[in-house]
């Protein structure tokens, strides 16, 4: 399965990238997100719920990031275990994109696998619950840039 959108985003591409790397921040936008560890600058831990179709699980999983572009491009990799829901794993590439001194363009191309009893939802379903989990992530993320320009 694959993903890929673009978001403007009303703040520096500075401000971005560090949001980016803010476990509190992320937190707030992870859809489902119960906990966020921080372990070092390219390893968080996460705890998360989600429900897609009629599977309801609690994933916990590890995040690498290879930060060798930033603060124009970073990658990301994880993978999660939902137990008898099954197993996800996938990455992404986010590029930054100053557009004027006061916004960014975010992009990114996302590629996930999954396992399981999730697996057998049929990739539609799959397919369009991870497209609105990143709308989501992405809409809640932008807006807390947003709101922490403006103050």
């Amino acid at each position: 399965m694959e993903l890929a959108d673009e978001i403007i985003i009303n703040a520096p591409k500075e401000r971005v990238y560090a949001a980016l790397n803010d476990p509190d921040i992320l937190k707030q936008c992870i859809p489902g997100c119960e906990e966020l560890i921080k372990h070092s600058d390219t390893e968080l831990e996460a705890k998360v719920v989600l429900k897609v179709g009629p599977v309801k699980a609690r994933f916990s999983g590890d995040v690498q990031l290879d930060t060798g572009g930033a603060p124009d491009a970073f990658s990301l990799t994880g993978q999660g275990n939902g137990g008898a829901a099954g197993h996800a794993k996938g990455g992404a590439d986010v590029t930054l994109t100053a557009d004027g001194p006061d916004k960014t363009i975010l992009r990114y191309e996302a590629k996930a696998q999954i396992g399981g009893k999730l697996a057998q939802l049929g990739s539609r379903l799959i397919q369009s619950t991870s497209k609105k989990l990143a709308a989501k992530f992405f809409k809640s993320f932008a807006d807390v840039v947003n709101e922490d320009t403006a103050v």
